[in-house]
């Protein structure tokens, strides 16, 4: 086998192992159970060590209390009284499927649920005072302003120590997803006093929903200082075992600006400091109870008799939408908070990919289309270099006769084959790798397109036409329901019946594919012909399972491609026969 097969063969297999790969070797893991705990682990104190809240709470955290409601244009949920937390939080405006009657999303969940995932806020001692001079995650607050959390509406509670140390929260909340809350504390004792603010952002156990797939994260965020890291559950697990922390953990110190929290696919919290405040940024596991934890630990105050002081942070809990993320980011000036959205590493293609396709979404009001609208401005935008290589097609595909001579000629000698066919390409001057260019392009466009279509909250439920009503679901139509005309749901996208009865799209995709590659010059190999021939069926087949909105950018980018190289070939003087190409004979007149 020469060179020139090996290298095609080779080309072949790895794309095929690639696709392979996003199928199966990175399948949703089994769903772990979770231990919910009584009480929640508690930051150190300054200069002292690890403690449980067990040992610092001797409230009684079985006793009920009021929960305090919130309701927002966007949002409804509760906070609870005990610890103040904020643990019951729905997104009005999403469900968990397309069924019109299905439940709206549910973000937080309190602890004695099986997916607890809650924030709370809550106080450090300094050396001079124990944990029980602080509220924490059990206390008891009384509500004393407010009745309901809405916007403009704000809440206060309020929690007094023995030594009449006299601590609130206030929580306001706006209209979309950002909560404020302010921690105060009054001092009315005779002696200085001295603690660290902080807040704290739990989740027990992993998510039953984890998609756990490579190109899209799930998991810790955090932006200190201007750089990024993103912490799947497995890395936070292999964090090593901090002293301070007394569990594996990880600390950062920022010195202006950060964030940091834990996200879902579409949804997140985010625990989000002042820009321009110092604090500690705390990434940890607790193995013993299965419970992931963010914290952002802010410095300590110092408030002398009769003195007060406080400290603002904010809180985001909501849904990762484009817009309101980055209207966040330039208002409140919340460094890189745009990138709480995963853009991944072609994030410079990404973001301005989905900013155009929002944009032509926003004229046009149907996501499918706009996918179709973005694929003629990309192929608009490459035209020149598509031009040059349909071209170079062409004038490759006139000198057939010449290479089938040559190859008669050689006959077994593929040295001399080679040596002619490269002084034929420069004397008609053709340079046969010129079609490639286009194609390379091609590949970074489309990891990108399915990067956006994949991670972006704005395809979620977005819907075409007909059954298209998720376009970053699969093909919801199959052979096995005549492609939507009968009443059941195609086989699920997991199964293997999936991979054969496919949907109408990969039908699409096979065909536009084939079509396309019968316009470029026949291979003289036998090897490189049986490739080019069964490639578009392999695709079709393996494809099946991709988000169609995926799949249509594909059909779209093959049928403009198509028109493009069969005008051009034309122009060039080199009309393609295209049914004889295809093996139709065409009628003598």
């Amino acid at each position: 086998m020469d060179e020139q097969n090996r290298n095609l063969l080779m080309a072949f297999a790895l794309s095929l192992m690639v696709l392979v790969a996003w199928m199966w070797m990175f399948p949703p893991p089994e769903p772990t159970p979770t231990e919910t705990a009584d009480v929640t682990e508690l930051p150190i104190a300054p200069g002292g060590e690890a403690q449980s809240m067990a040992e610092a709470e001797q409230t009684d955290a079985t006793e009920d209390l009021p929960r305090i409601e919130i309701d927002t244009p966007r949002l409804t949920g509760s906070i609870n009284l005990r610890g103040g937390r904020i643990d019951e939080l729905s997104l009005k405006d999403y469900r968990e499927t397309v069924d019109p009657g299905a439940d709206i999303v549910q973000l937080l969940k309190p602890e004695d649920d099986n997916e607890a995932f809650y924030a709370l806020y809550g106080w450090r001692p300094g050396r001079d005072m124990s944990w029980d001079d602080v509220p924490g995650a059990n206390t008891a607050w009384e509500q004393v302003e407010g009745t309901r959390l809405s916007p403009g509406a704000p809440v206060t509670l309020a929690w007094t120590n023995d030594d009449g140390l006299r601590f609130t929260q206030r929580f306001e909340i706006d209209e979309n997803y950002m909560f404020s809350v302010t921690q105060g504390v009054e001092n009315a004792s005779n002696t200085t006093a001295r603690m660290a603010p902080y807040g704290l952002i739990s989740r027990h156990g992993e998510p039953s929903d984890l998609e756990n797939f490579f190109i899209s994260h799930e998991g810790f965020i955090e932006v200190a200082d201007g750089r990024l890291n993103e912490d799947k559950y497995r890395a936070v697990r292999d964090f090593r075992v901090s002293e301070r922390e007394n569990t594996n953990a990880r600390v950062t110190e920022v010195a202006e600006n950060g964030w940091l929290g834990i996200s879902d696919k579409y949804w997140m919290a985010m625990l989000i400091p002042q820009p321009g405040q110092p604090f500690s940024a705390v990434s940890r596991y607790i193995p013993s109870r299965d419970v992931y934890q963010t914290r952002a630990d802010l410095p300590t105050l110092t408030v002398g008799p009769g003195e007060s002081d406080q400290v603002q942070t904010m809180l985001f809990a909501g849904a990762k939408e484009w817009t309101v993320i980055r209207n966040y980011e330039r208002e409140m000036g919340i460094d890189r908070f745009i990138d709480a959205i995963d853009w991944g590493w072609f994030f410079f293609l990404t973001k301005p990919i989905f900013a155009t396709l929002y944009f032509i979404n926003g004229i046009i009001g149907n996501m499918g289309w706009s996918i179709v609208t973005l694929t003629l401005l990309i192929k608009a935008v490459l035209l020149p270099l598509a031009w040059k290589s349909y071209v170079s097609m062409a004038k490759m595909k006139e000198l057939q006769p010449d290479m089938l001579a040559i190859k008669e000629r050689a006959g077994d000698d593929k040295q001399k084959m080679q040596q002619e066919m490269m002084k034929l390409y420069k004397e008609k001057k053709v340079n046969p790798a010129a079609g490639c260019l286009p194609i390379l392009l091609q590949i970074p466009i489309f990891f990108s397109l399915y990067k956006v279509i994949f991670v972006t909250l704005e395809l979620r439920h977005a819907p075409w036409f007909g059954v298209f009503n998720d376009l970053s679901a699969p093909d919801p139509t199959s052979i096995m329901n005549l492609f939507g005309l009968l009443p059941w749901a195609a086989p699920h996208p997991e199964s293997i019946l999936a991979m054969v009865f496919i949907g109408i799209l990969p039908i699409l995709l096979g065909v536009s594919m084939w079509l396309q590659m019968k316009l470029n010059p026949t291979p003289t190999e036998p090897i490189q012909q049986a490739v080019m021939t069964w490639m578009p069926w392999i695709f079709m087949f393996m494809l099946g399972w991709f988000a169609s909105g995926l799949v249509l950018y594909w059909i779209a980018n093959n049928v403009i491609t198509f028109t493009q190289q069969y005008s051009i070939m034309a122009m060039n003087g080199s009309r393609p026969d295209l049914l004889g190409n295809i093996g139709v004979k065409k009628k003598k007149g």
